[in-house]
């Protein structure tokens, strides 16, 4: 029985800026010829930027999808060919006005993968530096800086809606936890 399944046709329906949008028909695994809509996307890195005293910088932005201001990890998408450790390091700055000394990959994962192509790479952003934010003409970022216990509140009280941040999230109070042990 084959475990993945072979693409019979695939077009594009739709090519945006971010994204692109195919239709595809596929032999599934077990024999089954089965349709399938995917958002195309050229992946994307978020920055878990983390300070000394255990304190992680978080932006608030306006997601038109969920139709809310949402508090988050920074995060954005890769340009063509980009190198995601570059990529993690331009959006940081932009996004939050601080540079990263270390970057650590700590982990990757598809955020929809039932429908979106997209893969996140999960960096841990120490050695916080001062520099200067460049938001998106069309950013209007907040950002703030939440201690270990408010993260911890906001994720036991269904605060946290960005599937990324609490991924992210997750992974920095589990490893908090861990130290405690």
């Amino acid at each position: 029985m084959q475990s993945k399944a072979q693409i019979a046709r695939s077009r594009t329906i739709y090519r945006g800026r971010a994204v692109s949008l195919k239709l595809e028909s596929l032999l599934a695994p077990g024999g089954v010829i089965v349709r399938r809509e995917v958002v195309c996307h050229p992946g994307s890195v978020v920055m878990l930027p983390c300070f000394p005293d255990g304190s992680v910088l978080l932006v608030r932005q306006y997601r038109h999808a969920a139709r809310q201001s949402l508090w988050e990890l920074p995060a954005g998408t890769l340009e063509p060919n980009e190198n995601p450790r570059h990529a993690a390091q331009r959006e940081l700055a932009e996004e939050t006005g601080y540079q990263a000394r270390q970057l650590k990959l700590l982990g990757e994962f598809f955020p929809s993968p039932g429908i979106l192509s997209e893969k996140m790479r999960l960096f841990e952003a120490s050695g916080l530096v001062p520099s200067r934010a460049r938001p998106d003409a069309d950013e209007r970022i907040r950002v703030h800086r939440f201690s270990r216990r408010e993260l911890r509140r906001m994720v036991r009280a269904g605060r946290s809606h960005d599937g990324k941040t609490l991924v992210g999230l997750l992974w920095f109070l589990q490893g908090a936890e861990r130290e405690r042990r």
